[in-house]
Parts: C-alpha cells; sequence; structure tokens
C-alpha cells in the first residue's frame, strides 16, 4: 500500500459524488438537474478543501453550469483544424459554454511528467517513447564486454555424432559436461 494520502477521506467523497452523477444520468438521462447538483457539490469541496483534481474529471465538467458533459446527451463534441492544429471543441447544451482541448497525440499533460511525480511515490511513470521530451527517457544499459559469462557447468552440450555426406543429415549426441 502506498503512503498515506492527505484528506484521503475528501477525495473519497469527490469520488462518490461524481460516480453518483455517473449513475444518475445513466438511469434517467432527463435527471440532470440531480446530476448538475452532485457536479456542483463535488466541484465546491474540492474548491472549499483545496485539492487537485485529474484533468480527465475537470474536463467532463461544464465550468458554466457544472453539468456532466457526456458526449450526445449534455455536450456536443466537434473536431476542429485551426493553424494546422487538431482540436476537440465541447459545447455544454445546458449553459452553451464551449471547451477546446488540444487533440494532438504527441502532446503530454503536465500531470503525466515524471517530473510532476513526487520521487518515489507509485505511478511515477517515464516516458519511454516520448518524441516531445527525448530527454526523459530512461539510459539504456550499456553491453557487458568485459567478460562473457561462462556456461553452467551442469549444461548439456549438443556436439555432432556423425555426417553422412549423401543425406545432408547430421545427427547430433548430447553430453553432460
Amino acid at each position: 500500500m502506498a503512503g498515506q494520502v492527505k484528506d484521503r477521506e475528501a477525495f473519497q467523497r469527490l469520488s462518490f459524488l461524481y460516480q453518483a452523477a455517473h449513475c444518475v444520468l445513466a438511469q434517467d438521462p432527463e435527471n440532470q438537474a440531480l446530476a448538475r447538483f452532485y457536479c456542483h457539490t463535488e466541484r465546491t469541496v474540492a474548491r472549499r478543501l483545496v485539492l487537485r483534481r485529474d484533468p480527465s474529471v475537470k474536463r467532463t465538467l461544464c465550468r458554466g453550469c457544472s453539468s456532466l458533459l457526456l458526449p450526445g446527451l449534455t455536450c456536443t463534441q466537434r473536431q476542429r483544424r485551426c493553424r494546422g492544429q487538431r482540436w476537440t471543441v465541447q459545447t455544454c447544451l445546458t449553459c452553451q459554454r464551449s471547451q477546446r482541448f488540444l487533440n494532438d497525440p504527441a502532446h503530454v499533460l503536465w500531470g503525466d511528467l515524471p517530473q510532476a511525480q513526487l520521487g518515489g511515490q507509485p505511478g511515477a511513470t517515464v516516458l519511454e517513447n516520448s518524441p516531445i521530451y527525448p530527454d526523459l527517457r530512461p539510459p539504456q544499459p550499456l553491453p557487458s564486454t568485459v567478460h562473457p559469462t561462462p556456461p553452467h557447468p551442469a549444461e548439456e552440450k549438443a556436439q555432432p555424432q556423425s555426417s553422412r555426406p549423401s543425406d545432408g543429415v547430421t545427427v547430433f549426441q548430447t553430453n553432460k559436461v
């Protein structure tokens, strides 16, 4: 188990409220007011306790009316191009507020970088194939050319027993060394 998390109960409450909003909309899509109440409560608790929410959670909540943004149900989602970049535009159907997110496969969020993780904390990953941050790749081990490892003494070695040039078949016999 990882180290103690500060405000564990608060994070559990935030998670419960977020999941409750999802469940309410999954059971009855017309009950958006209750889902909005849960999301607004989750937002105010996080703000009051000064807790950082995950970017994936923040992207699914409307900043204007605190409703849960589900594409096709409570928001529209469009793909746009602007100045050679791809953007995902979400528009809330309740308050008509829109949010733009960069839709670049090479883009890495700050929270996913190793510098954002605390040292020794589980979940800290290193970006091995990052085209943007090549200096964050783990160092490659150097090949060991000093002393080749000898074979294990109880290892079996295959030695040719006889060769018949007419067949083109070689028979091997195993001997313990």
